[in-house]
């Protein structure tokens, strides 16, 4: 069962969003301290809009998992999937991106899928890290 993983991340790598047509990510990336801000205090439709006038000249897998996160929070799971896709496009090892769609896949209730980010994460972080730690967390919780 350890090809998932390799299985996993050849198919991250492999994968063409929507909006990605093998543009390099940008360089420079704005300030999103206001934006993360907005997250953080539940307006997420204004963390949106920002986000998504910021994707028409930026791409980044920072503002794409955020995007990825602020539909989650609002129950637009399907466009929420899309933004992740779109981060693990530009880094198939974005670590918040991987932990945030696995609980998307188990908002879902698909633990099978988590597991494989869960999985992901460990071939990134071998020693641990919060990402990691949340997501196991999150099964765990999820299957009681």
């Amino acid at each position: 069962m350890r090809t998932l993983p390799f299985l996993l991340l050849c198919g991250l790598m492999a994968a063409s969003p929507a909006g990605a047509v093998d543009t390099p990510p940008s360089t420079d990336l704005p300030d999103l301290s206001a934006i993360r801000a907005q997250i953080y205090s539940g307006d997420y439709e204004t963390a949106i809009a920002g986000l998504t006038d910021l994707t028409a000249t930026t791409r980044h897998a920072d503002l794409y998992n955020l995007l990825g996160y602020a539909n989650r929070k609002l129950g637009r799971y399907e466009e929420s999937g899309r933004w992740y896709s779109e981060a693990l496009y530009y880094a198939p090892d974005h670590r918040p991106a991987l932990e945030y769609q696995g609980e998307l896949f188990l908002a879902l209730g698909d633990v099978e899928a988590a597991r494989g980010n869960l999985d992901m994460l460990t071939l990134f972080c071998p020693e641990g890290c919060p990402e990691r730690d949340t997501l196991a967390v999150a099964i765990d919780a999820h299957q009681k």
